[in-house]
């Protein structure tokens, strides 16, 4: 296997810690009706507040470097996480980045990832909601090697065979800290967007003999699109590592019943197991990813498809930044909630 001769930058601290969370246990039923859950702490892979990206851009950004880029491009919605990243990633490389972010407001606030991504020095370029981002990316390439740069494109999300690779290692990764702590997860939950964690994730858990299901709760719909291209992803990163290995569409599983209005639109769901966590464990959870992941977890635990003697890895792939940009609406739902519960 190739994977130690892959080009790779370190811009994260890794590794992530892998902590126990009793008291969500406890809050979701305790141990006669829920499993132990462990949550792998990738919001806190360092660069710019952290998240999962980070581990797919050491190995993209080293690639860009290795093909003299100037300039890092990527897409993704105005609030992304990814592009927040990239940004960061770029100044640690010393590499610039133009960000091409898509809006329904033409004027959107400065406020979460925006509001950082101002901060890091990043070009950005918005785009109407709805927008060919492929094509926009293109036309912005263009646009930049005339100006003389040597731009690196990065498909939205870091989603291809070289993003890939982060996960695969961070399933090495992950697989060593569950045996320092004694437990055998049975399972590992993680938000599902762009796929190509969920990419990373099928095949390293392939190629390591992982104990654990990998089991995606999906953000946004796309299927079965979606799933194609996780497979595609996977197979391309195989290649990559030089094994022969082949993963097949049944192979990865993934959840649409969460998703909810569409991506990034706030459910009650969401916004319920993101006060659970803070308040059970002290973690922030994001309103677009994590938090819809989580209430994946949670809407399985309460439906009975765990044996309490199960444990359980919740993988936190970041995006807090982005609470501030729901600030209304988690405040709205928080109340709610409290005025049900009184």
């Amino acid at each position: 296997m190739r994977l130690a001769e892959q080009p790779r930058i370190r811009l994260g601290t890794l590794p992530t810690p892998l902590r126990e969370a009793p008291r969500l246990r406890e809050a979701l039923g305790g141990e006669y009706r829920c499993p132990r859950i462990f949550i792998k702490r990738d919001d806190l892979t360092g660069l710019a507040f952290g998240g999962n990206k980070v581990r797919k851009l050491e190995f993209l950004v080293a690639d860009a470097l290795a093909n003299r880029a100037t300039v890092l491009l990527t897409a993704g919605a105005v609030q992304s996480n990814h592009a927040r990243l990239t940004a960061a990633a770029a100044c640690a490389a010393g590499l610039k980045a133009v960000l091409v972010l898509d809006t329904r407001d033409p004027n959107p606030l400065v406020q979460g990832n925006l509001l950082l991504d101002r901060l890091l020095g990043a070009g950005v370029r918005f785009v109407p909601t709805g927008t060919d981002m492929d094509a926009a990316m293109a036309d912005t390439a263009r646009e930049l090697e005339t100006a003389g740069e040597r731009p690196y494109v990065i498909t939205g999300g870091g989603s291809n065979a070289i993003g890939a690779l982060g996960y695969v290692t961070a399933t090495l990764e992950l697989l060593g800290q569950c045996v320092d702590q004694g437990v055998t997860p049975t399972r590992l939950y993680y938000a599902n967007g762009s796929r190509g964690t969920q990419a990373g994730l099928a095949l390293g858990a392939k190629l390591w003999r992982a104990p654990w299901v990998v089991q995606g709760i999906a953000v946004s719909g796309g299927e079965p699109e979606k799933i194609h291209r996780a497979v595609r992803i996977a197979n391309q990163a195989a290649s990559l590592l030089g094994v022969d290995v082949v993963l097949q569409q049944e192979g990865l599983i993934n959840d649409n019943d969460y998703i909810g209005e569409g991506y990034g639109a706030l459910t009650a769901a969401c916004a319920e197991a993101i006060s659970i966590s803070a308040q059970c464990e002290g973690i922030f959870l994001d309103p677009v990813y994590s938090g819809k992941a989580m209430s994946g977890l949670i809407g399985h635990i309460r439906a009975g498809r765990f044996d309490p003697a199960e444990t359980v890895v919740f993988l936190h792939t970041g995006g807090t930044p982005a609470l501030f940009a729901y600030a209304d609406l988690l405040v709205e739902r928080t109340d709610r909630m409290e005025r049900a519960i009184g």
